[in-house]
């Protein structure tokens, strides 16, 4: 991958025990270290603006995750792992970096990554930031707030539900906007609320477009189901990884000791993450997209704000702190869309920690 960094961002490869990547970074490195976690269909680039802007006393630090940008290609995510793989990735890095405790902040993917690490590693957290967080359950395939599945395989989840014209069109390098299913066209679509392009849409389009492919990476294997919508997850790949199968025990995140402060950032326009997500096959049936819809009893559109919003509940529960925001006028990426409304509520979130 070929992106120029911003003015006041630094790029370097570093290889910890587990992975070779690329990690931006900003701000002295004797400054509070901030980890920024990025998400799929996208790498490290995706921060570069929110790093610039954190308070002088903070340190950026920005890696390219697994199976994206410019991290090792032959290192893969065994989705069976759920996104340990990239949870271990992190906390390497930390050692590698000789980092003790640090805020994370991550977006959609890279906020499922922080459910595992408050699951497994809250020692090493300062604050968590979830900006568009996948459900604590996994995507796909779950019917209430307790992440029941709608069937015992988990159809309905995984890499069978990437649309093959859009991996095509990614694995062609297309940068046109001559179909829905262009990657430009997608992103302006489902991850910014329109009419909003960004200033950097040809850097931001880079990085999709840098996406590690095939059945290992994205979108991944899949496995034939019986069951409606006929397609249940496989076992490699970020999209696999995020399947309900494979996700981290819930309970291991509402009863994880130390509890850190968390802040839940979402946009007031998310159609990617939602109660009626556009990519979810129960929303795409109840709309008649997908042929042979069950019904709402059996495969309802997936409650995905209410279930981490139940869980972030009981987090607090025992102990823990959260803070739900939802940013208007935004979508997908509020950090990016709304810079000044995110600020004003990330940048006392993280200062607050002592």
């Amino acid at each position: 991958m070929s992106i120029l960094v911003m003015k006041g961002v630094a790029a370097q490869t570093v290889r910890s025990g587990r992975l070779a990547t690329r990690v931006l970074s900003t701000g002295h490195r004797t400054g509070v270290p901030v980890v920024f976690l990025h998400g799929n269909l996208s790498s490290a680039t995706w921060w570069e603006e929110t790093m610039l802007r954190l308070p002088s006393q903070f340190h950026g630090i920005a890696p390219d995750l697994r199976g994206f940008g410019d991290a090792d290609l032959g290192e893969k995510i065994d989705a069976r792992l759920g996104l340990r793989d990239v949870a271990m990735d992190t906390v390497a890095l930390l050692d590698t970096l000789e980092l003790e405790r640090v805020h994370v902040v991550g977006n959609s993917l890279g906020a499922s990554v922080i459910w595992r690490l408050l699951a497994e590693w809250p020692s090493r957290l300062l604050s968590a930031t979830l900006v568009a967080p996948g459900s604590p359950y996994g995507f796909g395939g779950t019917k209430d707030l307790h992440g029941t599945p709608c069937y015992a395989d988990f159809a309905g989840s995984g890499g069978g539900l990437i649309n093959p014209e859009l991996a095509r069109r990614l694995a062609a390098g297309d940068r046109s906007l001559e179909s829905p299913f262009c990657v430009r066209a997608a992103l302006r679509a489902l991850v910014f609320k329109p009419p909003f392009v960004p200033a950097r849409e040809e850097e931001f389009l880079s990085s999709a477009l840098s996406t590690h492919l095939g059945e290992y990476d994205y979108p991944g294997d899949r496995t034939a189901s019986a069951n409606w919508p006929f397609v249940a997850p496989g076992i490699w790949g970020a999209s696999n990884a995020l399947s309900p199968r494979h996700a981290p025990p819930v309970a291991a995140i509402v009863d994880a000791a130390p509890t850190v402060p968390v802040l839940w950032v979402r946009g007031s326009h998310d159609l990617a993450v939602s109660n009626r997500a556009v990519s979810d096959p129960g929303t795409l049936g109840e709309m008649g997209l997908i042929p042979g819809w069950p019904g709402r009893d059996v495969y309802p559109p997936q409650p995905m704000l209410d279930q981490t919003r139940t869980v972030l509940e009981a987090y607090s529960r025992t102990g823990g702190v959260f803070t739900e925001v939802v940013i208007p006028n935004a979508g997908h990426v509020p950090h990016i869309e709304c810079p000044t409304e995110f600020d004003a509520v990330f940048h006392p979130h993280i200062a607050g920690v002592r």
